[in-house]
């Protein structure tokens, strides 16, 4: 299980990346738009004047039941052991053991 200061720290992070996404994206479209150099450098700067913590790269895809953050995968949205214990007791549809 993780600990839970940075299971909540990746939900505010989440938080912020809903809430400046659409600024992000729209000083993104102007940038490529701005005939000027000394014009995109404002904008830029607008950019760089969010918080860090705003950026989609900052997040970190999680396990929804132990919340580790390493060895996930992304259509079951759990982590290796976790799953392989959900399929050996059947509680994923469609999912098989693998027989050597």
């Amino acid at each position: 299980m993780a600990r839970k200061s940075l299971i909540e720290r990746d939900k505010k992070r989440k938080q912020l990346e809903l809430k400046y996404h659409l600024i992000r994206r729209s000083s993104k479209k102007e940038i490529g738009k701005a005939p000027l150099l000394s014009d995109k450098w404002k904008i830029y700067e607008k950019l760089q004047s969010l918080p860090r913590n705003s950026a989609p790269t900052r997040l970190r895809r999680r396990c929804f039941v132990t919340g580790r953050p390493r060895a996930n995968y992304r259509y079951f949205g759990l982590s290796g052991h976790i799953l392989r214990e959900m399929v050996q007791a059947c509680l994923l549809p469609g999912a098989t053991r693998s027989s050597w």
